[in-house]
């Protein structure tokens, strides 16, 4: 239960994610994650001072932080600027799925009983039916799926992998945002233009870096170290529903019949799954 709570903390930060996005789709991507992560990796930073061993970890559980953070990133944004984005997204939300399906190849003594595969494919159709709103795909083939694919086996990688690292303490993931956020500012750098920031934008790079792209990943990181990766995994796809949600609350928009049937199937999902053993 304590783990599915955090799970919950860091479902309910990063369904703030698109709504702070949209008032931010000015600021160029890799500029905006990596002003992100570097505040993101913030909290960490009394701990680090007050004990600089909470930083000294192995290379290769830094590597592995970084390819979470910065690689996921780095496909996502290029899947949204070369495919559909709603299309895209959906693509992207497989991360849940990937989670539960690769945990018996990636977890030692972790079995997939036929309620975790069915909850994972009720979760996934709620998913799908919350991002897309009942609205046909459009059907366009573009090579930005791949990436989009690829974005979403790298996050449930990434989520699965940290479990066969050494241990870590969670404020290591400060070391991993700082070190992604560098990373993502040199893309921008090299690959987008220079933007002047109005103190408006800081203040929701601020709040974007404390939430989704920052405190998130640490509640995520204490789920997974706390709890089962498969029930995890399904609980994650009230994240697509929770951010239409507040989307349609910050806009104005009435509840759709498309979105209380992904409720129904989403909830269900996770209730099943929680239960399965």
């Amino acid at each position: 239960m304590q783990a599915n709570l955090y799970a919950l903390g860091a479902i309910a930060l990063w369904a703030s994610l698109a709504a702070l996005g949209v008032s931010l789709t000015h600021v160029p991507p890799f500029l905006l994650t990596g002003i992100a992560l570097i505040i993101g990796s913030i909290p960490a930073w009394p701990f680090v001072l007050r004990d600089p061993t909470q930083w000294r970890v192995p290379l290769r559980t830094l590597a592995l932080g970084v390819y979470g953070l910065f690689a996921y990133h780095f496909l996502l944004f290029i899947a949204l600027r070369h495919a559909p984005a709603v299309e895209a997204n959906l693509v992207n939300y497989l991360w849940p799925l990937f989670i539960v399906v690769l945990s018996p190849w990636v977890l030692p003594g972790v079995r997939l009983r036929l309620p975790h595969v069915l909850a994972a494919v009720l979760g996934f159709g709620g998913a799908a039916i919350a991002i897309v709103g009942g609205r046909e795909l459009s059907g366009t083939l573009a090579w930005g799926y791949l990436p989009a694919l690829a974005a979403a086996f790298i996050w449930a990688t990434y989520s699965l992998l940290t479990k066969r690292v050494p241990a870590f303490p969670t404020t290591a993931i400060g070391l991993f945002g700082l070190v992604s956020g560098v990373l993502s500012l040199l893309c921008h750098a090299l690959l987008e233009p220079a933007v002047t920031l109005q103190a408006r934008d800081w203040l929701l790079l601020a709040m974007l870096g404390l939430g989704p792209l920052g405190g998130a990943f640490f509640l995520w990181d204490k789920a997974l170290k706390l709890g089962d990766p498969r029930q995890i995994g399904i609980l994650s796809y009230i994240t697509p529903l929770a951010s239409t949600a507040l989307l349609m609350v910050v806009s104005g928009r009435s509840f759709s019949p498309s979105i209380m049937l992904a409720t129904v199937m989403i909830i269900s999902a996770a209730v099943m799954g929680m239960r399965a053993r």
